[in-house]
């Protein structure tokens, strides 16, 4: 409270609340920001939101020209019952930006909840960046977010980020890239092993005459012109092979589904990385991607418990083979909201 006032009033729950628990600090939440905001900067606090900290000091996290978010500000038990949220909540952050909404929701999955908190329209550009970051924030904070007006909070399962990326500035060759991921699990296999190809069900020639002919090319001796020069063209390519822009690795995991690494040059760095000098020529991505055997679950905001329980299993190898990877190519490893993960920490 300040001046005997509740913090929690009308006002605020007009507002886009970040509600966290006991523990994270504004240092949290500002190493966040930056991970996705270019312009994200500490400012000064306006003098009437300092007083309503009730003496504990308030700031001002610029992210973007029109928004900002504001806090700490300690929530007592008298305001946590206004604001809605489960838990113990011990800070609140809000959210200044602009409310710029488009179009009502479309039909798809609804993971983080944006389409249940707004049913009438979505928010777009700055208000949606915003949003979408307050979630991520959330969920890897142990957090809420209170959408201002409608009051909708959305507690995102921090259990919920499986997939982890790590990001260097070389390949591994594909036989490497195989045993480094046997280290954890010992089943997987090249991406596509055990697929032969069967050819086809009739001769090259007379599928290219079939073509020719539906293209009008009804002349015999130039169809055979056109066919040694794709004969010609497919020799060439197969005696040059061109080098691989990717590849990967897969390993089934039964019940619980397929545990994928894909590695793939990016020339787009993400932003908390793009400062470092090793990443100015573009990146090697390093993707270790688990899909369930109902991948729909994957964008579901409450999954079932089938999936859950799957998710708990796989979870550990996916950090597994990531903590693997990063020990050989080194780099930094990002989870899928783009935020820094301490290898130490998997």
């Amino acid at each position: 409270m300040a001046d005997g006032r509740p913090l929690v009033d009308d006002d605020l729950l007009g507002r886009h609340l970040l509600v966290l628990p006991e523990g994270p600090g504004a240092e949290d939440v500002g190493m966040l920001a930056v991970c996705r905001f270019a312009a994200a900067r500490w400012e000064e606090a306006d003098a009437a939101l300092a007083r309503a900290g009730g003496g504990a000091p308030v700031r001002a996290l610029r992210l973007g020209r029109l928004s900002r978010l504001v806090g700490p500000f300690p929530v007592s038990p008298g305001d946590a019952a206004p604001l809605g949220v489960g838990g113990r909540p011990a800070t609140l952050w809000q959210l200044d930006c602009p409310v710029e909404r488009g179009d009502p929701p479309g039909p798809g999955g609804d993971r983080d909840g944006l389409k249940r908190a707004f049913p009438d329209a979505m928010p777009v550009r700055e208000e949606e960046r915003a949003v979408q970051w307050l979630v991520a924030v959330a969920r890897r904070l142990g957090g809420s977010v209170r959408i201002g007006g409608s009051g909708t909070v959305l507690t995102p399962d921090p259990a919920g980020n499986v997939d982890l990326v790590v990001f260097t500035d070389g390949w591994l060759e594909p036989a490497e890239l195989l045993a480094t991921v046997r280290q954890v699990v010992r089943r997987a296999r090249p991406s596509g092993a055990g697929d032969r190809f069967l050819g086809y069900d009739e001769p090259a020639d007379a599928r290219l005459a079939e073509h020719l002919g539906r293209h009008g090319v009804l002349d015999e001796q130039e169809r055979a012109r056109l066919a040694a020069q794709a004969a010609a063209f497919d020799a060439y390519m197969m005696s040059h092979p061109q080098a691989p822009t990717g590849y990967g690795v897969e390993a089934d995991l039964d019940m619980d589904g397929i545990l994928v690494v894909e590695v793939a040059g990016r020339e787009e760095v993400p932003l908390v990385l793009a400062s470092l000098p090793w990443t100015s020529d573009g990146v090697v991505a390093y993707r270790v991607h688990w899909e369930p055997l109902d991948f729909v679950e994957l964008e579901l905001e409450r999954p079932s418990l089938a999936h859950r329980v799957a998710r708990g299993r796989a979870a550990p190898q996916v950090r597994g083979v990531a903590r693997a990877l990063q020990a050989v190519v080194g780099g930094a490893i990002l989870d899928e909201s783009d935020f820094p993960v301490d290898p130490a920490t998997l």
